[in-house]
């Protein structure tokens, strides 16, 4: 498998397309359980244009997984290829000395993302250890060369020295850990279980020097159907920072996050380019982010491949 992203990006991407569209239509139980959600979250659209967003989820997680390892494997293919509006927010904060909490979902571009976000500034991110020893070898080497530092999401000390330090530090909040650690706060409309851990990273600042949070947006404005001779574009989209963040209120935080990432996901599926998760919620399926069920465990099978 690693020998094909030395292929040119546009027959990268057809294969990509290609292992999509046969994930989609092997993947029963994960196809239903996306039709559900895009129906939670878009109930007023026909179920044929549904139908095709769901195809649309699949075919970009077989392309993801070609930028994913190009973005590991390659890094310098994408030079050049992106745009970037509102990085005035994170230079108005660390111009402020103060660290920043750039919150955003576990898209199929996480890793190109933080790698298009390195042209411009240095991040740290956030990990959850994976419980597969060779899955969690094989994403954490892969990034080494993205992310400035991988914090554990139990190392707290690491986390405490990168906000004291001032670092930009990216952290995804669209998992599911249940009410022990989040409340229910509505999502497209439907109550989903939030985690409120954004809301207590940002109370780990100084007073002086509050952490700013704001939320990052990644999509690509080409098409996955690349012309020949045409290369990727990608763009950034860096949001003004929350006001009076954290409040004293955790639903209404929570729900202020969901809203931020909701105008993440209508913002990506306009574009054509998203991919949206399929997680429970709760006692409620609901879509909850732009994101992979089944990449990392096609990620670690082509580890395995590839020897």
């Amino acid at each position: 498998m690693l020998p094909m992203i030395y292929l040119p990006l546009r027959w990268q991407f057809w294969l990509g397309r290609k292992l999509g569209i046969l994930i989609y239509k092997a993947a029963g139980s994960r196809r239903r359980d996306t039709l559900i959600n895009l129906k939670l979250a878009f109930p007023e659209k026909p179920e044929a244009e549904r139908e095709l967003m769901a195809k649309q989820v699949f075919v970009n997680q077989g392309i993801g997984v070609f930028e994913t390892l190009c973005a590991w494997f390659r890094p310098d293919i994408f030079t050049r290829t992106v745009s970037i509006s509102g990085l005035q927010h994170i230079v108005n904060a660390q111009n402020e000395q103060r660290p920043v909490i750039l919150l955003g979902a576990h898209y199929t571009m996480l890793d190109l993302g933080g790698l298009l976000c390195a042209q411009f500034f240095p991040v740290d991110c956030m990990y959850r250890t994976q419980n597969n020893p060779l899955l969690d070898w094989f994403i954490y080497n892969g990034r080494t060369n993205i992310f400035g530092k991988q914090i554990s999401s139990r190392d707290m000390r690491s986390l405490v020295t990168s906000i004291k330090a001032g670092h930009v530090i990216w952290y995804s909040p669209d998992q599911d850990y249940g009410l022990k650690q989040g409340v229910m706060a509505p999502f497209f409309g439907v109550p989903a279980a939030t985690i409120t851990a954004s809301r207590r990273m940002a109370k780990l600042g100084s007073k002086a020097q509050p952490p700013a949070v704001m939320a990052l947006h990644t999509y690509r404005q080409t098409p996955d159907n690349l012309p020949r001779g045409k290369r990727p574009h990608y763009h950034l989209t860096i949001t003004p920072e929350l006001d009076n963040y954290p409040s004293k209120d955790e639903v209404a935080d929570a729900t202020r996050v969901n809203e931020v990432l909701e105008g993440s996901f209508v913002l990506i599926l306009h574009s054509g380019c998203g991919s949206i998760a399929v997680l429970n919620m709760g006692q409620t399926v609901v879509l909850i982010s732009i994101s992979k069920p089944l990449f990392p465990k096609i990620l670690v099978k082509f580890a395995i491949l590839c020897g």
